[in-house]
């Protein structure tokens, strides 16, 4: 069986994840449950940063627009907050992005807009 990359910190996020998700139901804009997620961290001592800014080297430049992923959480885990009607692919493909260009190996992509909890681990 395959070990679970950074388990105990996953837990943990979903967690507090989900006492957000409990407390404010579903649907409200990104930026609320954010917002939450971050009371929640602070609050529980859980190391992040918010919107953490990611650049993109092409050859022997680093090109002008950014990636900017919502936390980084224990420095190693990217957590990516949605408030739609699914995870859709692009959502997949920009976290994996995000762990391209910050060497991570670890991105959670939390979904607030449905009647129930929705995540998704991508592990590169």
């Amino acid at each position: 069986m395959d070990k679970i990359v950074y388990k105990e910190e996953s837990y943990n996020i979903i967690g507090k994840c989900m006492e957000v998700y409990n407390s404010l139901g579903y649907g409200f804009l990104e930026i609320v449950y954010k917002d939450a997620l971050e009371y929640e961290f602070k609050n529980n001592e859980i190391p992040y940063k918010r919107e953490v800014q990611y650049h993109v080297n092409y050859k022997d430049i680093v090109l002008k627009h950014q990636f900017y992923a919502d936390f980084i959480v224990y420095d190693t885990i990217i957590l990516e907050i949605k408030s739609v009607d699914s995870i859709h692919d692009e959502f997949i493909a920009q976290a994996i992005n995000y762990l391209k260009v910050s060497h991570n190996k670890l991105a959670i992509i939390v979904n607030f807009g449905k009647s129930r909890l929705e995540f998704k681990r991508i592990v590169l």
